[in-house]
């Protein structure tokens, strides 16, 4: 197996730390409907969040950034919050405040949705509304973090800059599929933007998008 590939081959103290997780994360589960009035559903809804957590934990801890100098490294970060913000923006963790008739500004709440969709930190004000969703922002977090990575490879060398072009081509999908869903569940609550299929696109999407992220084929 090629060194590249072999990247993506878990070590046994990965495995063990991935039990541990996944065990939690099942725990979690079964305590939710244990303790919620959970009427059934598509499963797949509530597995989703696990889904976007555990590939941007995974690749994030397989991940090292090496910058050669102070430049590269700040290169590096600006291009990297800036992504994140973008993400953000689009992925609907920010954004301007607008009327929503029943909903009063001013003050944070706390929502207990179902586990990695919850408990989501919510915010809306005169100007800026927040709806932080842990899946979400874990995820975008950890896509910035890799394109953060994916710079300081592209400044080591000609070729791997190339190569990294190649793997941040990528990074654009997010913010498309993110528009686009936004698109069909604008208007709509949570409940219909499930329902439409929303987070099957988005979930394909950010699982290609960082398994290319991490790969990026590099020399140094």
């Amino acid at each position: 197996m090629s060194t590249q590939f072999a990247r993506f081959r878990p070590s046994g103290e990965t495995l063990l730390w991935g039990a541990v997780v996944l065990n939690a994360e099942l725990f979690t589960l079964v305590f939710y409907f244990a303790t919620s009035n959970h009427t059934g559903g598509q499963l797949r809804y509530l597995l989703y969040p696990f889904i976007w957590i555990n590939v941007a934990l995974f690749a994030v801890w397989k991940t090292n950034p090496i910058a050669r100098n102070d430049r590269d490294r700040l290169v590096g970060l600006g291009i990297a919050a800036a992504y994140f913000l973008v993400l953000g923006y689009v992925g609907g963790l920010f954004g301007p405040a607008h009327s929503v008739p029943g909903v009063p500004s001013g003050g944070f709440r706390i929502s207990w949705l179902p586990p990695g969709w919850g408990p989501a930190l919510l915010y809306h004000g005169d100007l800026l509304r927040l709806s932080i969703l842990p899946f979400k922002l874990v995820g975008y977090l950890a896509l910035a973090y890799l394109v953060y990575a994916t710079v300081l490879d592209a400044a080591g060398s000609a070729l791997s800059g190339v190569l990294g072009l190649f793997s941040c081509v990528s990074c654009t999908w997010p913010v498309v599929a993110s528009l686009v869903t936004g698109i069909a569940g604008a208007g709509s609550g949570l409940a219909t933007m499930v329902a439409s299929g929303s987070y099957d696109i988005s979930t394909a999407v950010f699982v290609v998008t960082v398994a290319l992220l991490y790969w990026r084929p590099t020399v140094r």
